[in-house]
């Protein structure tokens, strides 16, 4: 039983070493030339102004939050599809009230306004 798992296990560790072995090479034969433009924060094209530890709004974290929630109730919803023949009603009907939840979260949630975007 616990030779099934070997592959799986010789997969990681492999895995592991390459890595380690890709950082450890780049840090040993990467080029090092620092100067002081290399130095600047840098991002999206853009020059950053202001310290960086300037407040951001709550909206932004919201709305990660509920991107995460419903991407999670999509997938939850994949595998169901392809097994719905095999669960019967009882799975029809778990689903249901799974998706009434998540919906009820998302038009609260809309409700609020916490999908609105100043």
């Amino acid at each position: 039983m616990i030779y099934a798992y070997a592959p799986i296990l010789i997969l990681i560790i492999l895995a592991t070493i390459i890595a380690f072995l890709a950082i450890f090479l780049g840090v040993i034969f990467g080029p090092r030339h620092p100067y002081r433009e290399k130095s600047v924060p840098y991002e999206s094209g853009i020059s950053p102004y202001g310290t960086g530890r300037r407040r951001v709004p709550v909206k932004y974290y919201v709305m990660g939050v509920l991107f995460i929630l419903f991407d999670i109730e999509v997938i939850f919803f994949l595998p169901w599809a392809v097994v719905v023949r095999q669960v019967g009603i009882t799975g029809l009907i778990v689903m249901i009230i799974f998706g009434v939840i998540f919906e009820t979260a998302f038009f609260y949630a809309w409700k609020k306004g916490a999908m609105e975007w100043e």
